[in-house]
């Protein structure tokens, strides 16, 4: 069964919403992203992945309260990620109560400090976090496309030990036109060990059928489930 994985996107210390990455295009959906949490957590779920989006624009942690509270006040397994550009970042995150960091930016501008991240705190708790728009790679809080195509960046990490892997399709996120299916699939028939978490585009229950029939092992979702288009009863 594909590991259900919501979403908390934070501006301002409030779970927000943007589209295709626009911070123009924001939703607000709770004010309070502590709430939040505590209902996916008596929903059924276990995991909880959050964004701080401040912190992506900012290029260093912002939400780290926020992150806090939530581990503070749930029990469950929280991922994180936007703005870890530093191991001061990753120490914080990890302080917070993060139990795993999604990591994108530094793993194409300095391939040597995020391999050396990944030695010091395991593949098991570094995220690789691969978001693509037009088949590249994305940096900056999706601000920058790299030169680094997906599959080839990929294959330099799997080697060096990654075995998580987040990847957004930029085009799909936020969008509700359905998830990037044919990409996700593509990755794991060439690295079918890799614990892929698609994200971007999910609309609906069926939309997760159909990357779980697919092989895909996670998805994350979140403008679906604020705007009701999810049956929780269903998939939990």
């Amino acid at each position: 069964m594909i590991e259900l994985i919501p979403a908390i996107d934070l501006i301002d210390g409030k779970c927000v919403r943007l589209t295709k990455g626009d911070y123009d295009q924001k939703t607000i959906y709770n004010e309070d992203p502590v709430l939040q949490a505590k209902e996916f957590e008596r929903l059924g779920f276990k995991r909880l992945h959050i964004v701080d989006l401040d912190g992506a624009k900012s290029k260093h942690i912002v939400n780290d309260t926020v992150l806090r509270a939530i581990t503070q006040e749930t029990n469950l397994i929280v991922d994180f990620g936007g703005g870890i550009k530093s191991e001061k970042d990753i120490e914080k995150a990890f302080a917070a109560g993060a139990h795993m960091v999604t990591i994108g930016s530094v793993a194409v501008t300095h391939p040597e400090m995020f391999l050396a991240w990944l030695k010091k705190y395991g593949a098991e708790r570094i995220i690789l976090g691969a978001d693509v728009r037009n088949g590249m790679v994305s940096i900056n809080g999706w601000k920058e496309d790299s030169t680094e195509e997906l599959l080839p960046f990929l294959e330099k990490y799997v080697k060096a030990g990654v075995s998580n892997v987040l990847c957004t399709e930029i085009s799909k996120d936020g969008t509700l036109q359905g998830p990037a299916t044919e990409l996700y699939t593509k990755v794991m028939t060439q690295y079918p060990t890799l614990h892929l978490i698609a994200s971007g585009g999910v609309s609906c229950n069926e939309d997760i059928k159909q990357l779980d029939n697919n092989g895909i092992p996670a998805v994350i979702f979140g403008k679906a489930y604020y705007e009701g288009r999810i049956d929780i009863n269903e998939l939990c």
